[in-house]
């Protein structure tokens, strides 16, 4: 089979455009019109290939990048590279699939967390914090989750929307998986009420702190 390029990939993204779905997706701040399991089923087709990745992340392109995520190999990336990329992410899918399914598979993951959560952009702050709430769910021990906890009681009510979002998300996670932090997170959800008033679809769990720790509690009690 012959290779296929990057200028054919991009052909082939730009006729999988949807004009409804990147109406919507811009609402969201991602610039892209390809419906994600079209791209997903082109990603399949291709397999891994990093070099191809590099390539496709090189172009700018938006829907090119989210493909690029997902046919690269995370471990084959070097730290300075990831925080590149990172930086670089502007649309908000871009930047969530480069942490999620990148930066948390590979051997920098805690390096990054560190050095992000103490940067001064917001944005990359925001996958810091990302990174630490994944640490509170798998690999708490080390973590000072009553520092984590003076952080965002001091800072996440007038925090920008990315890493307040990111904050928000780290609270509750503390509230779900560790009991003895339970009382104080949900204090502090309730008196600093971010998200209080986002509007949340029916059967999906309201991303204000106190029910969504709530809800999840409930939830594992029962299961």
């Amino acid at each position: 089979m012959a290779e296929t390029t990057v200028a054919e990939l991009l052909a082939e993204l730009a006729a999988l455009e949807e004009p409804r779905v990147r109406e919507v997706n811009e609402r969201h701040g991602d610039d892209h019109g390809v419906n994600l399991g079209k791209l997903r089923a082109v990603a399949k087709r291709l397999k891994t290939q990093q070099d191809l990745a590099r390539q496709l992340w090189q172009t700018g392109d938006t829907a090119a990048r989210l493909l690029a995520l997902l046919i690269c190999r995370p471990k084959a990336f070097e730290r300075d590279e990831l925080d590149a990329m990172l930086r670089e992410a502007r649309a908000p899918k871009v930047h969530d699939w480069l942490v999620n399914y990148v930066v948390k598979k590979g051997p920098h993951a805690e390096e990054l967390r560190r050095a992000w959560s103490a940067d001064p952009d917001p944005v990359v702050a925001s996958a810091g914090w990302a990174l630490t709430t994944e640490r509170v769910t798998k690999q708490p021990d080390g973590l000072d989750l009553t520092g984590l906890l003076d952080v965002i009681e001091a800072e996440m009510k007038g925090a920008p929307d990315r890493l307040q979002w990111a904050m928000n998300h780290c609270l509750a996670q503390i509230g779900i998986d560790h009991a003895e932090h339970r009382a104080r997170a949900l204090g502090i959800g309730e008196r600093l009420e971010v998200l209080k008033d986002y509007p949340t679809s029916p059967g999906c769990t309201s991303p204000y702190a106190p029910i969504w720790i709530n809800e999840m509690v409930r939830r594992q009690t029962q299961g």
